[in-house]
């Protein structure tokens, strides 16, 4: 059975309006799916008796000096793999058919949390994905939406906006996905040399150091850093943009932890920028 392609709203609009009086799940992508992905659609498609996913490079979440035009498009091998999951229709909206023009009305989550960690260098990167997100949830009316930890500010903007806006949906994280080196499944990870992947796997050794002296009792944010940043230096090639220990749910930096809290990270191996983060105290 083809999988169903939808490039407009009115069009999956058409689609699930058949489906309503069932639960539906929606997975939002930018594509270049890989098992990260498919762990999140295997997820809904054990909650949900419907699963859209949503296939959508969004323009308004990156910057003027970053990948837009060089990011992964691979729509026909996305497509066999979604079908292959047993996803019921696929939404791939174009610009025009999102709606995104030069006065496009964009959605703030509280500037706290967008201005910290990865928000600190991607100006107004966090609006546009939180502007794009909404339209996705306005536009498919889910019960649930389902996105990976291994975005963890993201993760927690978008359940902020859910609950500030009053949303209907349940805003589900899935555990990150990872290589058998550790390194976070992304889909810039294409853009590593096999060296270069070797390379990166210190991002989540160095956060397990943090992990283990965690679950010893240390609770200094400092002292937690510090192991973190003493693993790094073993690989002179990353370059790190930024280390925090955060509050989980407010992203506000913290000094002991207390309570459940977010270690994350970011930074480039061969100009590749990668994030990663664990939870701790828990």
């Amino acid at each position: 059975m083809n999988l169903p392609v939808f490039t407009t709203p009115k069009e999956l609009d058409s689609y699930l309006q058949c489906h309503r009086s069932q639960s539906i799940g929606l997975v939002p992508t930018m594509g270049a799916l890989h098992l990260g992905h498919q762990s999140l659609f295997d997820r809904a498609r054990h909650e949900n008796a419907v699963v859209i996913v949503s296939i959508f490079v969004n323009p308004l979440q990156f910057g003027a000096n970053e990948d837009l035009d060089r990011y992964p498009r691979q729509l026909e091998l996305d497509r066999v793999i979604c079908e292959q999951a047993g996803v019921d229709a696929l939404f791939v909206p174009t610009v025009e058919s999102m709606g995104i023009k030069d006065l496009l009305t964009q959605v703030i989550a509280p500037l706290a949390m967008m201005s910290r960690l990865c928000g600190h260098t991607r100006t107004g990167h966090f609006q546009g994905v939180a502007t794009i997100v909404t339209k996705l949830l306005n536009i498919v009316r889910p019960e649930r939406a389902y996105f990976g930890e291994k975005d963890a500010q993201q993760l927690a903007i978008i359940r902020r906006i859910v609950a500030d806006l009053n949303i209907p949906v349940e805003i589900v994280g899935c555990p990150t996905v990872r290589a058998e080196s550790g390194l976070a499944l992304s889909s810039r990870n294409q853009y590593l040399s096999p060296i270069g992947r070797s390379q990166a796997a210190v991002i989540y050794r160095s956060l397990q150091q943090a992990q283990t002296l965690a679950a010893l009792q240390e609770i200094n944010a400092q002292k937690l850093l510090a192991a973190v940043t003493t693993e790094l230096d073993t690989v002179s090639e990353f370059q790190l943009e930024y280390l925090e220990l955060v509050d989980l749910d407010t992203l506000q930096p913290i000094d002991t932890v207390d309570k459940l809290a977010l270690l994350a990270i970011a930074g480039r191996i061969e100009g590749t920028r990668l994030i990663d983060n664990i939870i701790i105290g828990r």
